[in-house]
């Protein structure tokens, strides 16, 4: 595997949590590294999506990935600042 370029997972609009365990589990078989989550696509800036979101950040945490998320809209920007997740979004 490529170490050099980062993991990229992409969120769909509305992830379920089974669609949220697989992308924690693809986190948790590839080597530690920069990871990028897509998350532009998210239908809705909700709680549902800031819990997809920690447990990612969680995962990847667990395995010693850094993880960026990119494409938030300022509507889930705002939400990950209230939870303090604001500080793995993308530039």
């Amino acid at each position: 595997m490529d170490t050099s370029r980062p993991l990229v997972v992409t969120l769909p609009a509305r992830p379920t949590g089974d669609e949220v365990a697989l992308l924690c589990a693809e986190l948790g078989a590839a080597p530690p590294g920069e990871v990028v989550c897509e998350v532009g696509a998210l239908a809705a800036a909700d709680l549902a999506a800031v819990d997809a979101l920690a447990r990612l950040k969680l995962a990847a945490g667990r395995r010693g990935h850094r993880i960026r998320f990119h494409g938030a809209g300022p509507d889930l920007r705002a939400l990950l600042l209230l939870t303090g997740l604001d500080g793995t979004l993308g530039g």
